[in-house]
């Protein structure tokens, strides 16, 4: 399982899962960590995956998400819409890292009460156990899959978002920081899809 959109100005982040077992067969040539890889590279690669992966789910969690419940609660929250749309529970989940963002408090109030959220389908007793690696996304293809799929699924949204707002420039910059995104917060201020609760350059 990997993130993306972590450091973006707007739009959801988004978390990639790719489920594989011991017997599955080796990753597709060229899969690794999405940063490295063009994206056309990453294009290419997605059927691929798709067809290596047990199963595999992108989930998302909006901005007015991030910005009510805050980031970690937001990759959380994502994470389990990804997981929610997998057959079953995996075993054991990787995070890219050295911070379990995944599993739930314990004590968390109303901030999942989403049915989407995989706690809620399966019961937390059936969650999945969690691990974590720093540089999976470059030691382990399941997780760069993960990201690789995150990472298109992302930027196709963004592109249409940005069709409805172009003068920050979501086509190319993805919502991240850039000099013609942060010109249009300057000109034109914030959109209903910028995370309103971030300290955003130009406002």
């Amino acid at each position: 399982m990997d993130e993306v959109g972590r450091g973006s100005l707007a739009g959801p982040v988004s978390v990639g899962v790719v489920v594989i077992d011991v017997d599955s067969r080796p990753a597709p040539d060229g899969v690794r960590d999405s940063k490295l890889l063009s994206p056309a590279q990453r294009e290419v690669l997605v059927p691929a995956i798709r067809s290596w992966a047990f199963a595999s789910a992108v989930g998302h969690a909006e901005p007015e998400e991030i910005d009510e419940f805050g980031l970690t609660a937001a990759l959380r929250l994502a994470g389990e819409r990804a997981l929610a749309q997998l057959p079953e529970p995996p075993d054991l989940v990787l995070l890219d890292g050295s911070h379990d963002w995944l599993t739930r408090p314990t004590v968390q109030g109303d901030l999942f009460a989403d049915t989407t959220a995989a706690g809620d389908r399966w019961g937390l007793r059936a969650a999945p156990r969690v691990t974590t690696r720093v540089k999976a996304d470059l030691t382990c293809a399941s997780v760069a899959a993960a990201s690789v799929l995150a990472k298109v699924e992302r930027d196709g949204l963004m592109r249409v978002l940005g069709t409805q707002v172009p003068d920050y420039g979501w086509a190319f910059n993805m919502g991240y920081s850039s000099p013609e995104h942060v010109q249009a917060l300057e000109r034109i201020g914030p959109s209903q899809w910028h995370r309103r609760s971030w300290n955003l350059p130009g406002v």
